[in-house]
């Protein structure tokens, strides 16, 4: 370790040996800068600590699932508050009824099951899917209801359809639905297929 003492000037101080013409400053890292690199070191070594053995603290993992639940429950809560009014004035949005149908004749889509035509058949066969052309519905033929079967499925899950919130998100849904809808006419009459499960009793009032 070099004993000098610093200039009585205080000016930049060379080290007296020469390696190939070039020479050292013998100069004292400032304070503020080794206060920083002691700073860093002891945040590391606690960090560590925490982090990686006592297991304190959230991975960038855990924080962007949890943003990412958070956003799904706010998603469902204004979904949930979608009113048949709404989805009745997407249905005459041609922009989004042209992007429902872009989906809805996918190959492997909606179309699979309730043919081109949404009649639930093809060429006279009859296809696995519901006809979404008339009148008859299964589950309920409510603009909010025909959204809830889209998003989450058949309540008959070993018989109807699956889910396809996941796979196509809200927005896709939701015009796949208004694509539906457009082959409709608000205030139309409803019918309950004669297969239609039960409805379920309203809840006792307390």
């Amino acid at each position: 370790m070099d004993s000098k003492q610093p200039s009585p000037t205080n000016e930049p101080v060379l080290r007296e040996h020469v390696y190939d013409g070039i020479q050292e400053y013998d100069q004292k890292l400032p304070n503020w800068w080794l206060f920083t690199l002691y700073l860093a070191i002891a945040y590391f070594v606690i960090h560590w600590l925490c982090y990686y053995q006592l297991g304190l603290g959230s991975s960038d993992e855990m924080v962007i699932d949890q943003a990412i639940a958070e956003m799904q429950v706010a998603r469902d809560k204004q979904m949930e508050s979608i009113t048949d009014e709404q989805l009745w004035a997407l249905s005459r949005d041609t922009a989004a009824v042209e992007a429902g149908k872009a989906t809805f004749m996918t190959q492997g889509m909606c179309v699979s099951c309730h043919g081109p035509d949404l009649s639930g058949t093809l060429g006279g066969a009859k296809l696995p899917g519901l006809p979404l052309s008339d009148k008859e519905w299964k589950h309920g033929g409510t603009p909010t209801e025909i959204f809830k079967i889209v998003r989450k499925g058949s309540p008959d899950v070993t018989k109807g359809m699956a889910a396809w919130e996941l796979m196509l998100g809200m927005k896709r849904v939701s015009e796949v639905v208004a694509f539906v809808l457009s082959h409709h006419k608000e205030g139309e009459p409803v019918t309950r297929a004669a297969d239609s499960p039960p409805l379920a009793a309203p809840a006792a009032a307390k």
